[in-house]
């Protein structure tokens, strides 16, 4: 078997075998296959595509690259989320205490942000002391104590991924959708769990702009889940307005506390609630109306709360944030942008304001970019709520004020307001399973 016949064969579209691609990635991952035959496979996958066979023997070759993580002394059902990216998207933070808190064990492997997207690992290193870098054997021990743990890939995880992603993000192939589906697929099923829910953004300020490619990618990644013996469902969602009020690390944190006390912005309760429902369900196989009261339930008690203030200890952070969010870091500065005019909020740039955030230095350009936690913006007013002028539409928390100027402009082409209220529309859009 010869690297350029596997490439010719993608090359003239045809259907590559479990043997052939698994000797492909091997070999691309220890060495023997070179970054130019990768990125000449990876070109002919994204005009030719894979069928949903070729999509699953990449993600099971993937996987195998590295360490498949053995949950099975853990007593319960091991299930996670994986969310696509987008604006103020903090739900991890709120649904892992409450799945946890329902019997449910999430080990949460997680990225960071880049552009206009937040990362979960950004928002929890916000947290002092907090650590994502744990050992494979302390994630273990963390699951087991507290049902629940949060860290970042792995060296161990797939590294075949991240060599294969690096690649296809300097020769224009990350679009490729089964590319796509592989490199998240194979990472969460490297992590040894029963069930997997995927929240798969639709909008403005998510990958994925239209509903239809947002239901292909869905529909990609369940057929890999279930062609790999998982329970999977896939909740496609609304991220044409940013989720919740807070953009921004430290903010975001400060946020998922206020919604894990019962006091969070109505968007976020609501679609951490339901991903978290869908968590139980596919882990326990309870109806999916029972999981979400129990959920429900979890939220209202405060036992979701006081699970995360659990793993917040057990990783090194500090657990008083949760009793009082002002020790989490803190811009020096706050500007109030005003409404111009009175009315009702008729459209957010999601993305725009992902940008404001990222120039204010809550994301990063590369992936090298440093993140300052502390800064950021929070919204006052979402799509169909009322504004009077003069009233503060978005607080902007500075740090750099080099940087005010353009996140200003950039919020202002961002919030729209007008004499009109428009539809509400859901934020949930549909369920593929």
């Amino acid at each position: 078997m010869r690297a350029v016949d596997i490439i010719q064969k993608k090359r003239d579209g045809g259907a590559l075998s479990p043997d052939e691609i698994a000797f492909f990635i091997d070999g691309y991952t220890a060495g023997r296959v070179a970054d130019y035959q990768a990125s000449a496979l990876a070109m002919a996958v994204f005009f030719r595509g894979m069928t949903p066979e070729e999509t699953v023997a990449l993600t099971q070759s993937m996987m195998r690259t590295g360490e498949v993580l053995d949950l099975s002394a853990l007593p319960g059902p091991k299930v996670d989320k994986h969310s696509t990216g987008g604006v103020g998207d903090k739900t991890s933070l709120v649904l892992a205490p409450l799945a946890a808190s329902c019997g449910v064990f999430v080990p949460m492997i997680s990225g960071r942000g880049l552009g206009h997207t937040g990362g979960t690992l950004d928002k929890l290193e916000s947290i002092p002391g907090f650590r994502v870098g744990l050992s494979l054997d302390e994630f273990r021990d963390v699951l087991r104590r507290t049902g629940m743990g949060l860290i970042g890939q792995t060296p161990q995880i797939a590294p075949a991924d991240r060599k294969l992603y690096a690649l296809r993000d300097v020769t224009a192939t990350v679009e490729s959708r089964p590319l796509i589906a592989a490199s998240i697929m194979s990472k969460k099923m490297a992590e040894g769990i029963d069930a997997l829910v995927l929240d798969v953004k639709t909008g403005d300020g998510a990958f994925m702009k239209t509903l239809d490619d947002s239901r292909a990618l869905a529909r990609a990644m369940v057929d890999i889940g279930r062609g790999m013996g998982k329970n999977i469902a896939a909740l496609i969602t609304d991220m044409d307005q940013p989720l919740g009020n807070a953009v921004g690390n430290s903010l975001e944190v400060a946020e998922c506390v206020e919604a894990l006390s019962g006091r969070g912005p109505a968007d976020l309760v609501e679609l951490s609630v339901e991903l978290a429902a869908w968590m139980v369900h596919l882990g326990h196989g309870e109806p999916l109306e029972a999981a979400r009261a129990r959920i429900v339930e979890a939220l209202a008690s405060g036992e979701g709360l006081r699970k995360f203030r659990e793993v917040i200890a057990l990783q090194g952070g500090d657990p008083a944030v949760v009793e009082d969010p002002g020790r989490l870091p803190r811009a020096r500065r706050t500007v109030d942008i005003a409404a111009e005019s009175g009315g009702f909020v008729t459209h957010i740039a999601c993305a725009a304001v992902g940008h404001a955030a990222m120039v204010l230095g809550a994301g990063r350009e590369t992936v090298d970019s440093a993140i300052d936690p502390a800064v950021g913006l929070v919204l006052h007013g979402k799509v169909g709520d009322g504004v009077k002028k003069g009233e503060p539409l978005v607080t902007l928390h500075v740090n750099d004020e080099a940087r005010l100027a353009e996140a200003t402009a950039l919020i202002r082409s961002a919030v729209h307001v007008g004499p009109k209220a428009p539809p509400r529309t859901r934020l949930v859009r549909e369920v593929i399973q």
